[in-house]
């Protein structure tokens, strides 16, 4: 018999770090996993002890690995400085482990907002990781999701509540894409299978399949739908608007804020669909849930976790 594939993982204790473990797992792969906490004991799971700042760890998270799957990452930080160690020095740090340890697959979890490096101290954060990746002699592919969304999201939990209570504070005019949790994690796990390097080199940006995204109309309109209330009050914002929002956010809940100014100025941009010629061929991999069922199942979730 085939010896078990072994998955070298970071963020799996993360939204979707969590999802990419659960998929791995299904999949028959014993996963090495990163953790700064313990955690309890999981069939088919080694978790390692560490931090992305710590190479002993990193070392001994890859040791005997064949695959590096990098989702972890900083969303949000109080400074520049935050963002570069989070998305910047960690990548490098992986990068630095996985070739001492001659493993050849690496793949790297960016973002959308890395296409417009000018706009956000995030954006550009996850641009210079990008390089970083591109500039290793591995067999990298990238990866850059639009909104992610699903059970265990804080990220988009607000906008949830928000509308639970028949309120919605609508970005400026744009267009997004978006992605179910689940589909994001089936394409890592997929990726992580192409030990042949098919994908190397690669730059994808996948979504839930809807060709020309989705206006922040539309997408509130479907979490409205997916919470089952009616929306009396929506305001859309503008730059300015956003800005003063964000400032309230850090004001009343600190490191907690989740509309921070950097973030701000990304949601300000009037484009977040993913480019057709950089989604993933279709015959590697394609979303299956619709987008509609994943947001009832996300509010479902929330209630259920009594988060909503």
């Amino acid at each position: 018999m085939a010896p078990t594939p072994v998955l070298a993982l970071t963020g799996a204790t993360g939204f979707v770090g969590s999802a990419a473990l659960d998929q791995a797992l299904a999949a028959g792969w014993h996963v090495r996993a990163l953790t700064r906490r313990p955690q309890a004991a999981r069939d088919g799971v080694t978790w390692v002890s560490g931090a992305l700042d710590a190479p002993a760890s990193l070392a001994q998270l890859v040791d005997g690995a064949d695959v590096v799957l990098h989702i972890a990452g900083v969303v949000s930080a109080p400074d520049l400085a935050g963002f570069q160690a989070g998305n910047i020095d960690a990548v490098q740090n992986m990068l630095t482990a996985t070739q001492q340890a001659n493993i050849r697959r690496f793949i790297h979890i960016s973002s959308l907002s890395a296409r417009e490096p000018a706009l956000s101290q995030y954006g550009w954060s996850k641009a210079q990781s990008e390089d970083l990746v591109k500039a290793s002699a591995l067999d990298w592919t990238i990866i850059r999701p639009p909104a992610v969304f699903g059970p265990r999201d804080t990220e988009m939990l607000d906008l949830f509540r928000m509308a639970q209570r028949g309120l919605q504070l609508l970005p400026p005019p744009g267009r997004m894409s978006g992605i179910f949790v689940t589909d994001l994690a089936r394409l890592l796990v997929t990726l992580a299978d192409d030990r042949h390097g098919l994908s190397a080199g690669a730059v994808y940006e996948p979504d839930d399949g809807r060709s020309h995204g989705w206006t922040h109309r539309e997408f509130a309109d479907a979490i409205a739908d997916a919470v089952g209330k009616k929306i009396w009050l929506r305001l859309t914002s503008n730059a300015f608007l956003l800005n003063n929002v964000a400032r309230l956010d850090m004001l009343f809940r600190g490191k907690k804020a989740k509309l921070t100014r950097d973030r701000a100025a990304y949601i300000a941009h009037p484009d977040w669909v993913v480019s057709n010629h950089a989604r993933p061929p279709a015959s590697l991999w394609q979303a299956q849930t619709d987008t509609n069922s994943a947001l009832r199942q996300t509010a479902s979730w929330y209630r259920a976790e009594k988060w909503m």
